[in-house]
């Protein structure tokens, strides 16, 4: 499959993001061509489409699954695996953002804590304590910020995204009146 110029720009952006956002090109690439296409497709279309080695898509879309970014569908009357990914963009965003939750947050608080609890955390010096926990603090603060911004609806989201430095104003705005 050809790609349009617009779809081939956005594929090629996405692969050079991923790599940034510690992925492998051709895996960003991959998912950015099923996402921008909004249908299936079976590894030797991927592999044509994007001119990469049917080996790289393969290793590529188990990657993918890993991260829950694609499934494997069917299609009737043919017998190879298709690909898909969501392509709704806040169902999208719910499901990276909770993977890197995973992988990336829910690790390191179990090492801090581990590191607050181990006998040994008390003969450390006392601004490391301190740092280390803080450090579990903030991170469990986030790790719980992040859970609930998860099962906020799209809509209410956004308006909170939106929002943006308006919350320091009502902030600040209640600090005042709290004095």
């Amino acid at each position: 499959m050809k790609l349009k110029p617009v779809a081939e720009q956005f594929v090629l952006h996405w692969g050079e993001m991923g790599t940034t956002w510690g992925v492998n090109r051709t895996v960003a690439q991959i998912h950015a061509l099923l996402f921008i296409v909004g249908r299936p497709m079976n590894a030797e279309e991927i592999s044509e489409s994007l001119g990469v080695a049917r080996s790289n898509v393969s290793n590529s879309l188990k990657e993918l699954q890993s991260w829950k970014l694609v499934q494997v569908v069917r299609e009737l009357g043919d017998r190879r695996d298709h690909f898909e990914t969501i392509t709704d963009v806040w169902q999208l965003f719910n499901v990276v953002v909770g993977e890197r939750k995973r992988r990336e947050f829910d690790p390191t608080i179990d090492v801090l804590e581990q590191c607050i609890n181990s006998p040994d955390f008390a003969d450390e010096d006392k601004e490391a304590q301190k740092r280390v926990q803080e450090t579990l603090a903030l991170m469990q603060v986030l790790s719980s910020w992040s859970n609930e911004m998860l099962r906020l609806d799209p809509e209410t989201l956004m308006k909170l995204l939106k929002l943006g430095s308006k919350v320091q104003t009502v902030l600040r705005s209640s600090r005042k009146n709290a004095k």
